[in-house]
C-alpha cells in the first residue's frame, strides 16, 4: 500500500505554536506550556505489556531462574522488549505471593536456586489469559490518542500542530520499519517477523487514524464559519 507524504501544516509550526504558548502565557500571568522534546521531535510507542502473563508462559514449560526467564522473553517476543532482571524478580514475588508460582526444589531438596514452577492456580490463571479477548470498550489508553484528546482542549490550532507533527514522525517511522524489513535476513525467527509485521501495520493505522482526526477538526472548523 503507498503512503502519501505528509502535506504541509495548515496550521502553526512547532515553533511558532510555542511561541504563542509563551506570548499567551505572559498575557495571562499562568506558567507557559511546554510539550515534551518529543510531541514534535520523535514518535514513541508506548510499551504495553504483559511481562506477568509472559513469565506465566515460560514457566509452564518447565521451572527457571530469574535469569533464564529474562533470556527467553526477549528471545520469545524478538527482542523487542528488554527486560531488567529486577523487574523479573519482583514480578515473581508477586506472583508467588498470590499463589501462583512457587520456589522449585532441587534434587536435593533445597530451593537454593530461586528457581521457580507454576503451581495448579498458576495453570489456571495463564489458561484463563490465554482465552481472554480484548475488549474494545473503552479503547486501551494509548499515548497518540490521549495526546490528540487532550490537545483539543488547546484549540483545533492547537490540535491541528499536534497531528501534524506525530504524522510527520510516524511517517518518518513507517519507512525506517520498511527498509529494517527489506534488509532483513530472508528467514528471520518467527517471533521477530511477527513483531515487525505489527510495528509496520500499527504505523499504518495510526497514521489512517490522525488522517481522520484532522478531516473531523478541519470540518468542525469549516462549519463554524
Amino acid at each position: 500500500m503507498a503512503l502519501e507524504l505528509a502535506r504541509p501544516p495548515s496550521c502553526l509550526g512547532a515553533a511558532d505554536l510555542h511561541k504563542e504558548s509563551l506570548a499567551e502565557s505572559r498575557t495571562s500571568g499562568a506558567a507557559p506550556w511546554r510539550a515534551p522534546l518529543d510531541v514534535y521531535t520523535e514518535y514513541r510507542y508506548t510499551r504495553y505489556m504483559s511481562v506477568r502473563e509472559g513469565l506465566l508462559a515460560l514457566l509452564a514449560e518447565q521451572p527457571r531462574n530469574g535469569h533464564q526467564l529474562k533470556l527467553e522473553f526477549e528471545l520469545a517476543t524478538g527482542a523487542v522488549w528488554p527486560l531488567n532482571v529486577g523487574q523479573v524478580y519482583t514480578t515473581l514475588a508477586r506472583l508467588e505471593r498470590d499463589g501462583f508460582v512457587a520456589r522449585a526444589n532441587r534434587d536435593d531438596g533445597t530451593t537454593a536456586q530461586k528457581r521457580y514452577e507454576l503451581t495448579a492456580a498458576g495453570r489456571e490463571e495463564l489458561a484463563a489469559w490465554w482465552s481472554l479477548v480484548p475488549v474494545d470498550d473503552p479503547p486501551p489508553r494509548d499515548e497518540l490518542m490521549l495526546k490528540a484528546l487532550f490537545a483539543i482542549g488547546r484549540g483545533t490550532e492547537h490540535a491541528l500542530a499536534v497531528i501534524t507533527a506525530h504524522r510527520s514522525a510516524l511517517l518518518t517511522l513507517l519507512q525506517q520499519r520498511r527498509r529494517a524489513l527489506r534488509a532483513a535476513a530472508p528467514d528471520p525467527d518467527l517471533a521477530t517477523a511477527m513483531v515487525r509485521d505489527a510495528l509496520v501495520v500499527r504505523a499504518e493505522a495510526d497514521l489512517r487514524w490522525l488522517d481522520l482526526c484532522e478531516a473531523r477538526l478541519t470540518g468542525r472548523k469549516g462549519n463554524a464559519r
